[in-house]
């Protein structure tokens, strides 16, 4: 394994960073501002639309996709560093630069199964952030981490497929740019449990669809992921040409799709902590508390050393599981993919902490950004599927020849 950085890689670095440092933190403030006076809560502030166009200007836009034809063409290992990089201002870069959830792993679905005309009308102007989309899985009433509990019924009627049922932590359906609803239900429910289920494209316009209320995240509104709504399906219907793959290919998908989401999301959240450690670095050296600086504090020092050794440690891990998945495949990287899922959240979730606590009162306040990062990160542990989903998928893996040899 070599992560010394390419020449592509550092190209895109040197130009990314140079954005990073001269349009977007600048513009924090300025989205605050704009999101504080828009009439519509959900709505995008003008400063996005101004960032959209200057990264397309810089040739910064759509890195996330492996496949050239629609995307950068970066492989995994090369997409990494430029990741994090966004992740230090997750609220803006990622959406700056068409790089956003959940607008990405829709669009990587409909490149990798879309037919061409369903790649015509939706993968197109989502490649150009003409519009938005959500992706509906997670359900109110049933434990959705077990994807074999989805209730949502998708039935054949004629030439119709005919939807009932509710969804939520859909994101980005509260936008009103919001265009399309990727939904997974059962087509089959007698099948066996991970046959059952099938996606279909839902436009947000159909007869049927109630995107209800949204869903703040420890008050927090996500107002640049164009929230996370509830979304209520009653006698939903839509062509039969709008299924994914076909029937019974839903919980395939869903794994296509949610492994480079959560690397993606892991990429990202370790800029979080570098962020985070920077402010818990330059708060230190500024503050005095009993005499001296709080650099100089011994309980403080403690921490920005194991923040450093954790940081590094993380993203060590994402490197190699981005390598794998770069050459043997996301089958293949199951166990790390799983593995930085479960570990990176938490040691974000642990450096934000000690920023806060290195911060006082300060660091709850929205004086500074640590607050908002901290409530962002913790969801995910959630999102993606829960820490103990993964934890419970390694488990099983270290522990099946053990437990082949018993039975034999």
């Amino acid at each position: 394994m070599d992560f010394g950085y390419d020449d592509t890689t550092r190209d895109y670095l040197e130009r990314l960073r140079a954005f990073m440092d001269e349009r977007i933190i600048p513009a924090e403030p300025v989205y605050t501002e704009q999101a504080a006076r828009r009439s519509d809560p959900w709505s995008q502030p003008p400063v996005i639309g101004e960032l959209q166009a200057e990264a397309r200007e810089r040739g910064l836009w759509n890195l996330f996709l492996p496949d050239s034809a629609y995307g950068a063409g970066l492989t995994n290992l090369q997409y990494a560093p430029l990741a994090e990089m966004t992740g230090r201002s997750p609220g803006l870069a990622p959406s700056a630069l068409n790089c956003a959830a959940p607008d990405t792993g829709n669009m990587e679905i409909l490149a990798m199964f879309g037919t061409e005309e369903q790649r015509k009308r939706w993968l197109e102007p989502l490649l150009q952030a003409e519009i938005r989309s959500g992706f509906c899985m997670t359900e109110p009433d049933v434990a959705s981490s077990d994807a074999s509990n989805i209730g949502l019924s998708i039935t054949a009627d004629g030439g119709d497929y005919v939807l009932n049922g509710r969804k939520w932590w859909t994101s980005g359906a509260l936008s009103p740019a919001c265009a399309l609803l990727i939904v997974m239900g059962v087509t089959d429910p007698g099948a066996e449990p991970y046959r059952r289920q099938s996606m279909v494209l839902v436009p947000t316009d159909t007869q049927g669809v109630e995107v209800g209320r949204g869903l703040p995240v420890f008050g927090y509104t996500d107002g640049t992921k164009g929230g996370h709504a509830e979304v209520t399906f009653t006698d939903v219907r839509v062509p039969r040409d709008n299924i994914l793959l076909g029937e019974g290919e839903g919980f395939r998908i869903a794994q296509e799709r949610l492994g480079p989401g959560r690397i993606h999301h892991c990429m990202r959240a370790i800029g979080v902590a570098e962020r985070a450690l920077e402010l818990m670095c330059a708060r230190a050296a500024e503050r005095v508390a009993f005499g001296k600086p709080l650099a100089e504090q011994g309980v403080v020092r403690e921490s920005i050393a194991r923040a450093r050794v954790r940081i590094e440690q993380a993203r060590l891990l994402v490197l190699k599981t981005a390598w794998l998945m770069d050459t043997v495949g996301n089958k293949g990287a199951r166990t790390e993919i799983s593995a930085i899922k479960a570990e990176v959240p938490q040691m974000v979730q642990q450096v934000l902490d000690d920023a806060i606590q290195v911060h006082g009162g300060a660091g709850v306040s929205d004086d500074f950004p640590l607050a908002h990062l901290w409530a962002a990160n913790r969801t995910l542990r959630l999102a993606d599927g829960p820490d103990e989903v993964h934890l419970r998928s390694i488990a099983r893996r270290e522990l099946r020849p053990y437990l082949a040899d018993r039975k034999s």
